[in-house]
């Protein structure tokens, strides 16, 4: 069977629109993702908590599991309760989002950020922009923390 040109380009086009559409998000840089939402970055930030460990020094991320919506800003509190520090490990979700800040005490930092450590008593905020959709491991890298139970998961969706 042998088909034209015009039909074989005319199939094509969707596809490659939408190749392109999706390029242009996983290929986003920050200067990038900061143009395409000017006006999402003056938008509140949907905030979320999540606990490292807590006060009875169960290994465990409180919660463990976070559902997020790409293209949204939003505005992570990390906090460790417990009595050792412990690490917040998520570097393929940090390749996929735009960090906007991570402030933690009268220390703002910008630019990428693939792992937080927070010390007993310590509090964070990360402030991103999540550009593309897929399901990330989190986990403490502390010898015998994961091992322990100090994992979960972030699912990011269209």
């Amino acid at each position: 069977m042998f088909y034209t040109s015009q039909y074989v380009c005319k199939g094509l086009r969707p596809f490659i629109l939408q190749l392109l559409v999706y390029l242009t998000f996983i290929c986003a840089t920050p200067a990038m993702a900061a143009n395409t939402s000017g006006s999402l970055l003056k938008q509140p930030a949907t905030e979320i908590t999540v606990r490292l460990s807590n006060p009875a020094n169960e290994l465990k991320f409180e919660p463990n599991h976070l559902e997020l919506v790409a293209g949204k800003r939003y505005q992570l509190r990390l906090t460790n309760p417990s009595q050792q520090k412990h690490y917040f490990t998520a570097k393929d979700f940090a390749d996929s989002i735009w960090t906007q800040k991570v402030e933690a005490g009268k220390v703002e930092i910008k630019g990428a950020i693939h792992e937080l450590e927070l010390k007993p008593g310590a509090e964070a905020e990360w402030v991103f922009v999540t550009l593309k959709p897929g399901n990330y491991g989190l986990r403490c890298p502390i010898p015998g923390h994961t091992e322990a139970g100090m994992t979960g998961e972030i699912v990011v969706t269209n």
